[in-house]
């Protein structure tokens, strides 16, 4: 299955989530590319939207290869064998500085605002596909210390092998929902192969697509008020 724009799938996305409209629900975006999907999802569920932050750690001689992710508050997920190939005092800072950079990104992305309360609601976790799903699983991780009732991984794309790992990595809590779930010989090699329009999203656009749907969130809220008058 491939889709226009991110745009495009969060909205295919949104329909294939739509029996959970009118729960007890937060929506939460992979920066950055993520934010632009998942977006269209907390319009449909009509839920608020919030972010989890994790950050790739790349092999030192072979920065673009990933051999471990971790989320704000620590969390780690990558292979046992990956991590220990690599300097132990490297690895310790590099840890350190990519926690400091999701913390700096959440600052500037949310600009001080508060983490949603999710313990005992269902969390929906938004990117806009998955390929080797480092971030994911530290993402789900992150989550499951939040003590939600039901997590939900979203996204567009994902393999048949990362989804059954994702369920794994949550213990049975997780549902993975995706528009197209393929085998990995299937798998044309990247998230972007599956999109015609597939460009780089700046923080600039992340801040202002949280800013717009907080303010319109707002207004639903006032709205529903409203008419239970």
């Amino acid at each position: 299955m491939y889709f226009r724009n991110r745009t495009e799938a969060g909205r295919l996305l949104a329909k294939a989530l739509r029996k959970y409209k009118g729960k007890d629900v937060v929506v939460y975006a992979l920066p950055r590319g993520g934010v632009v999907v998942a977006v269209e999802v907390a319009r449909e569920l009509h839920a608020p939207l919030d972010l989890i932050i994790p950050r790739k750690i790349g092999h030192p001689y072979h920065p673009e290869y990933a051999i471990a992710a971790i989320a704000e508050n620590g969390y780690i997920a990558g292979e046992q064998k990956e991590l220990k190939s690599v300097d132990e005092k490297w690895l310790r800072e590099e840890i350190e500085r990519q926690r400091k950079e999701a913390k700096r990104r959440r600052e500037k992305y949310l600009q001080g605002k508060a983490e949603i309360p999710v313990e005992g609601k269902i969390a929906v976790l938004v990117d806009d596909g998955v390929a080797t799903g480092l971030t994911m699983r530290v993402g789900i991780m992150e989550l499951k210390h939040r003590h939600p009732k039901k997590i939900v991984v979203a996204v567009p794309v994902v393999t048949e092998k990362i989804a059954a790992l994702l369920k794994e990595e949550a213990g049975g809590v997780v549902e993975v929902v995706a528009l197209d779930t393929l085998s990995d010989d299937a798998f044309l090699g990247s998230v972007g192969a599956y999109y015609d329009e597939f460009y780089q999203v700046e923080d600039e656009e992340v801040v202002s697509i949280l800013k717009g749907y907080e303010n319109e969130f707002q207004m639903l809220n006032v709205k529903f008020q409203m008419s239970k008058l």
